[in-house]
């Protein structure tokens, strides 16, 4: 499987990685990064290891999540061969409104 990662799901995972950079240090944010990388090898292996995502229920395709460290949702779709991560946001903000942006 090929991952390919959205601008918006790159720009929100910086958000939260530069977060935990103010507020824990580098050593943290490093290590967040690491389960980041982490959790996208486990999507090249096992792509359908993501519950299909209740917020994206009207849409034509599924949209799949998965939870990162009880801190962020990386929420993705499964096109043939190909993993595509569409967004990426910090699991204290409201859900229903990050997902109207995808």
């Amino acid at each position: 499987m090929k991952v390919i990662w959205y601008t918006k799901a790159i720009e929100g995972r910086d958000r939260i990685a530069d977060y935990i950079c103010k507020r824990f240090g580098t050593k943290r944010r490093t290590s967040y990064l690491q389960e980041v990388r982490e959790a996208t090898k486990v999507l090249k292996s096992k792509p359908n290891i993501g519950q299909i995502d209740p917020l994206f229920a009207d849409r034509p395709m599924a949209y799949r999540s998965i939870i990162i460290n009880g801190l962020s949702k990386l929420v993705y779709r499964i096109d043939g061969e190909t993993v595509h991560i569409v967004a990426f946001w910090d699991t204290r903000q409201e859900p229903e409104s990050q997902a109207a942006q995808i």
